[in-house]
């Protein structure tokens, strides 16, 4: 009995080591040993397609030195190299061995693009065809595209895991380069997403400019939608919110770092900076997952993501069913209910609870040069309902409780 216990042991751990082994490729880490793909790597790092890639159990990463990457970004926007490297990445395995073995013929492959459903005219796909010589062609799955980058080198491979593969020139599809960029414009987003309320109060406090002024480094929003905000407006809990203090709720919607939905895994149970945290006040939240979904713990109430809004790196806007309450102004008094329990946090993402936010201005102002408004929560919000929120009895445990 003891020798069956000793084999059924080592053969879990065996098959422990094996998936282990097969799930936790890191791109950044394996180009890190290769200079001549510095710039590669750092625009894989901006645009979060690192995390896309160290996402997939099986793909293959087409890289480009460092001179032809420097030509490529050099008068593009880093939304617009997102979509380009991405067309880069194929969602199969590919080595020297393979490509040789394509016999004379052509294969396509489906790229990370295509999962975005932006591509358009089979864009999302690259072309492989053997060429006269032994070497390699890629182009671009759309018809139009002619096979302008060559096979160089295998840069390293963890088959059937990960393969990281030279080309000589950039794979480039129809209508990418050449598309005028649009910049973000959060207002018009945000109303059509159905966050008015969320937009109206930003703009009155002046809190919708920093947004905007960070539209060109990092930011992720998090915006609740008009039904969250209508739950919330008429509770005495909210209305009794400072107008410092109503600034820092708005400033603690958004983070200034650049994280879209494939990188919300690789933020889980990390104490999140915000842009209402300062030296002195936290406003600290953690992102962990409930089920296929995340969530958003602010040591008060957990709220969930719905969708994206928009993903144009470096800015990222996510819809949220509730307000986010800070433990700094709400000081552990929850009203809404909490969602599922995710799985327990690492030691590292604890933290205590601070007490009450001081009403001195420096603890409850926003980022450097963030504005100074005399507005409060009081302040017209438009036809948000607010008053049947606030009908009969408050239920305070109960009025965000997300039922589905």
């Amino acid at each position: 009995m003891t020798i069956i216990r000793l084999i059924t042991l080592t053969l879990t751990l065996m098959i422990t080591m094996i998936i282990t082994t097969v799930t936790s490729h890191n791109i950044t880490d394996i180009l890190s040993n290769f200079p001549e793909y510095s710039v590669y790597n750092d625009y894989l790092t901006k645009t979060r397609l690192n995390d896309e890639i160290n996402s997939h159990e099986t793909v293959t990463v087409l890289v480009l030195n460092n001179n032809m990457t420097t030509k490529l970004g050099a008068n593009e926007p880093l939304a617009v190299m997102k979509t380009v490297l991405s067309i880069h990445v194929l969602l199969d395995f590919f080595d020297r061995e393979k490509l040789l073995k394509i016999g004379g013929g052509s294969q396509v492959s489906t790229t990370l693009y295509q999962t975005t459903g932006h591509a358009l005219q089979d864009t999302g796909y690259v072309n492989i065809t053997d060429l006269p010589g032994g070497k390699v062609g890629f182009g671009s799955g759309n018809a139009r595209s002619k096979l302008g980058s060559l096979f160089v080198k295998d840069v390293k491979e963890f088959p059937y895991n990960i393969s990281v593969l030279e080309i000589n020139s950039p794979i480039i599809a129809p209508g990418i380069l050449n598309t005028p960029w649009i910049p973000v414009n959060i207002s018009s987003l945000l109303e059509n997403a159905g966050c008015k309320i969320f937009l109206k109060m930003l703009k009155e406090q002046g809190v919708l400019t920093v947004y905007e002024g960070a539209v060109n480094s990092d930011i992720t929003v998090f915006a609740p939608s008009d039904d969250a905000f209508n739950k919330v407006l008429g509770l005495p809990e909210f209305k009794k919110l400072q107008p410092r203090e109503l600034i820092s709720l708005l400033y603690y919607h958004a983070i200034p770092t650049y994280v879209p939905k494939a990188s919300l895994a690789s933020e889980k149970n990390k104490n999140v900076t915000t842009f209402a945290t300062t030296p002195i006040q936290n406003f600290y939240f953690t992102i962990k997952s409930s089920g296929d979904s995340f969530i958003v713990d602010t040591g008060v109430d957990v709220v969930r993501i719905e969708n994206t809004i928009i993903d144009a790196s470096p800015v990222s806007i996510f819809k949220i069913e509730n307000v986010l309450l800070p433990i700094e102004l709400f000081n552990g008094t929850s009203i809404s209910t909490p969602a599922p329990a995710p799985a327990a946090p690492t030691p590292e993402s604890s933290r205590s609870a601070p007490g009450p936010v001081s009403t001195d201005s420096s603890s409850t102002s926003g980022p450097a040069g963030g504005p100074d408004q005399a507005d409060g929560p009081d302040a017209d919000v438009g036809d948000n309902n607010a008053n049947d929120a606030s009908d009969g009895k408050h239920d305070t445990r109960s009025l965000l409780v997300d039922t589905r």
